[in-house]
C-alpha cells in the first residue's frame, strides 16, 4: 500500500492500527481523515483515581474520551484493536524516568493497568485546513512542536505538573478563524490557551520544543498555543509513579470515533 499523504488520509482507523501493529512507525498527523486521534496515559490502578481527578481538574489539557478498566486492552474507541500494540510508538516511565520508547508495550503490561484515552488537537486540524488555515508541521513533514510551560496545572492527590502546549503558526489575519474553529471542539482541547509571545508561557526558544520537532514560522505568522494531551506525561515525570505508559508525542491512537462527534 502506498503511504503518500493522500493515501494516509484515506486509510481507515482499523487499517492504520494494523499497520502500526505490524511495525510501521510514523507521526500520525494527517492520517485517517475524519477520525479522532487520541493521547494515552496508562497507570496502575493505585494511581488511576488521582489521574482521573487530575484530568477532571484540568479539562482543557486532559479531556478524557474513554477509559479502559484495569487489564482491559480494547474498547469501543478501537474495536477489535489492542491498546498495547496499535500505536506507532509508546513512552514508558519508571519512577518518572523515561526508560524506553517501544513500538509494543506487551512486555510491560500488567493486569492492574488502567488506560485513559485523552483528546488530541490533531482532531481539529482537518477543520482548520478546511477553513483555509495551513498546518505547518503537516506541510513541513515534521511532528508538531510541544512545550512545557511555566503554567501549573491544578494538582490532584499525588499527581502534579506543568501545562504542556502544542504550537501552530497562524497568519495574523486568520487567528480569529483559528480560535472560532477550534473552540467548537472542546473535547479535544478547544480554543487556544495563548496567542503570541511565548515568553509569557515561560517558553524561551520556539526552536527547541520539549517534545516533537521545531517548525519554521514564516514572516507574518503568529505562534498560537493549544493545551496538549502530553500534559499527563509531564505530570508523570514530575510526580514519579512507579510505572506509567503514554503514547510517544505525536504518535497517536487513531480511534474509530468521528471528528464530527466532538463538534459542538
Amino acid at each position: 500500500m502506498s503511504l503518500e499523504a493522500v493515501s494516509r488520509a484515506e486509510i481507515t482507523p482499523a487499517e492504520a492500527r494494523r499497520l502500526f501493529r505490524d511495525g510501521l512507525v510514523t507521526p500520525t498527523a494527517g492520517w485517517s481523515a475524519g477520525y479522532a486521534q487520541a493521547n494515552l496515559i496508562i497507570v496502575p490502578k493505585a494511581q488511576a483515581f488521582d489521574i482521573l481527578l487530575f484530568a477532571q481538574r484540568n479539562p482543557k489539557s486532559c479531556p478524557i474520551l474513554g477509559v479502559l478498566d484495569a487489564g482491559e486492552t480494547s474498547g469501543p474507541l478501537l474495536a477489535g484493536g489492542d491498546i498495547r500494540t496499535d500505536l506507532p510508538r509508546y513512552t514508558v516511565y519508571v519512577d518518572g524516568e523515561k526508560v524506553a520508547d517501544p513500538t509494543d508495550i506487551t512486555e510491560y503490561w500488567r493486569d492492574d493497568l488502567v488506560t485513559f484515552i485523552v483528546g488530541c488537537s490533531f482532531t481539529f486540524e482537518a477543520a482548520l485546513q478546511e477553513g483555509g488555515i495551513r498546518i505547518a508541521h503537516i506541510d513541513q513533514g515534521t511532528n508538531v512542536p510541544m512545550y512545557r510551560t511555566s503554567v501549573r496545572c491544578e494538582p490532584a492527590g499525588e499527581i502534579s505538573g506543568p501545562l504542556v502546549v502544542s504550537m501552530r503558526p497562524v497568519p495574523a489575519s486568520q487567528i480569529p478563524d483559528a480560535v472560532r474553529i477550534t473552540a467548537r471542539y472542546p473535547a479535544v482541547h478547544g480554543a487556544p490557551v495563548h496567542i503570541g509571545n511565548p515568553e509569557e508561557l515561560g517558553i524561551s526558544d520556539l526552536s527547541r520544543p520539549d517534545f516533537g520537532d521545531p517548525v519554521e514560522i514564516p514572516e507574518g505568522y503568529v505562534p498560537v498555543f493549544w493545551a496538549c494531551g502530553v500534559t499527563p506525561q509531564a505530570a508523570v515525570m514530575e510526580s514519579k509513579p512507579s510505572l506509567a505508559i503514554g503514547h510517544a508525542p505525536g504518535h497517536m491512537l487513531i480511534t474509530d470515533a468521528r471528528d464530527s462527534s466532538y463538534l459542538v
